[in-house]
């Protein structure tokens, strides 16, 4: 082979590994964008959680003074069994 092949082989292996590392870094870029897009997403899942911890805190505290309302009635009207 003579050394302008040899050069040219060089050169032409030198082409495709930077059109293969090119794609690389593409593909790590649009991984990053796909995790970047991915922690966005888990927090805003993480504050629709914290809401809904709330609501549920605040459904349970109705659901005990309704509880205690409908107890006090039933005491009233006497239609509570006697106690044990």
């Amino acid at each position: 082979m003579s050394p302008e092949e040899i050069a040219n082989l060089t050169l032409e292996h030198l082409r495709r590994f930077n059109q293969k590392q090119d794609r690389t870094l593409q593909l790590i870029e649009d991984l990053r964008d796909r995790v970047s897009s991915l922690e966005i997403q888990s927090s805003g899942i993480g504050r629709e959680l914290a809401g809904l911890r709330g609501d549920f805190a605040r459904l349970e505290h109705r659901v005990d003074r309704m509880d205690q309302r409908l107890d006090r009635i039933e005491r009233r009207l006497d239609l509570t069994d006697a106690p044990h």
